[in-house]
């Protein structure tokens, strides 16, 4: 009786409850898409790291956990694979080069790792991996710009040649398109570029754990005993980096007001219906209607409206996607949507506590009282 009474009313006053279901699709949408935006984003940031195989990274302890300030001695290297717990450990080499591709030149970044060692991307999508020098693996997000298959990349100054023989998912680092060639080809081009270094020092050494040993404890182990060093297990790498924290934290605020504006739309609005139909309300209460059955009755409003605004906002993310561009692509997260659409639905209810409150006060006696009955349109 209760849901019958609801539907009811939604058909009675389906032009409000439908801008209302409107009015949630797009704030939901907002949510939704700034938390793609945020995924792509830190991805393009953090990819590279957080898609390699090393479990943990080993920092010079001077690097404050920046990549691109960390230099780790030769002679490091031996210790941390002495340390217990590890399994192997490999040369992980990093920086930023010009390079010119055949749609001009381009800023990008270069991981030289080990040849069949750890470091190497983990989300081949096409090709493979670098076996010779003069080979790479580069961002598929970039392939269009002069990094596609089989496509020659030269290292700008020195015009040290790759040339690409894989592409990779999410491997983009500091926003910059990204290859992972053998560290010797990645010395050549360093030296290329540098003429009167002598040598060129590892930026991170890559480490495997042995089986049942903890990516943590093993890195807390390796900065305790190897000196001058600093480990972090791969997650710990990947927030530390630079502006990772600061951007989490700009779009975290930005959720949260879309969020809190849901919570409110969603609450004023049966807020006003429950006091307009107040006099309806008491009417049935005087007539044996049971508190319950009221509150069925808005439950059963709320998820409808919420729900049918999120499967709306997420046809609308889906539309997103599918007219995003190859440059800067949008994926739809399944986890995203349901977590997402969960938790509004949770906010939906909550935002009508007051609704709730208001019916839980309501005399019976009232009716008696009251010229009307107001309506439950």
């Amino acid at each position: 009786m209760g849901l019958t009474l609801a539907l009811g009313e939604l058909r009675r006053g389906k032009l409000r409850f439908t801008l209302l279901t409107v009015a949630v699709a797009l704030l939901v949408f907002l949510v939704l898409f700034q938390q793609t935006l945020a995924g792509t984003l830190l991805g393009f940031f953090t990819g590279a790291l957080e898609n390699q195989s090393a479990e943990v990274l080993v920092y010079g302890e001077q690097a404050r956990r920046n990549v691109e300030g960390s230099v780790v001695p030769l002679t490091a290297v031996e210790e941390v694979a002495s340390v217990k717990g590890v399994a192997r450990a490999a040369l992980l080499g990093e920086g930023t080069f010009t390079v010119r591709t055949e749609v001009g030149l381009r800023d990008a970044v270069l991981f030289g790792f080990e040849r069949a060692a750890w470091g190497t991307p983990l989300t081949l999508s096409a090709g493979r991996l670098p076996r010779a020098d003069g080979e790479a693996l580069a961002s598929a997000v970039d392939a269009e710009d002069g990094f596609g298959l089989g496509q020659r990349v030269l290292v700008e100054p020195g015009g040290t040649p790759f040339t690409v023989v894989g592409l990779a998912e999410d491997v983009r680092f500091s926003v910059l398109p990204t290859l992972f060639v053998p560290y010797e080809g990645f010395v050549a081009a360093t030296l290329a570029a540098n003429p009167d270094a002598r040598g060129v020092l590892p930026s991170l050494v890559a480490v495997d754990p042995e089986p049942g040993v903890s990516s943590e404890v093993l890195a807390a182990r390796i900065t305790r005993e190897v000196a001058g060093v600093e480990a972090l297990d791969r997650r710990t790498a990947v927030e530390s980096l630079p502006g990772v924290s600061q951007v989490r934290a700009s779009f975290a605020i930005i959720l949260g007001l879309g969020s809190l504006v849901v919570a409110l739309v969603v609450g004023f609005f049966f807020l006003i219906i429950t006091v307009q139909k107040a006099e309806a309300l008491a009417l049935l209460r005087a007539v044996g209607s049971g508190t319950w059955f009221l509150l069925r009755g808005l439950v059963v409003q709320v998820l409808i409206v919420v729900g049918l605004g999120v499967a709306l906002a997420a046809l609308l993310l889906l539309a997103a996607a599918s007219a995003s561009d190859a440059s800067f692509p949008i994926s739809v997260d399944p986890t995203l949507l349901a977590g997402t659409g969960g938790a509004m639905l949770a906010l939906g209810l909550v935002a009508s506590l007051a609704s709730a409150r208001r019916i839980l006060r309501i005399d019976p006696m009232a009716a008696t009282s009251r010229s009307g009955a107001g309506g439950l349109a």
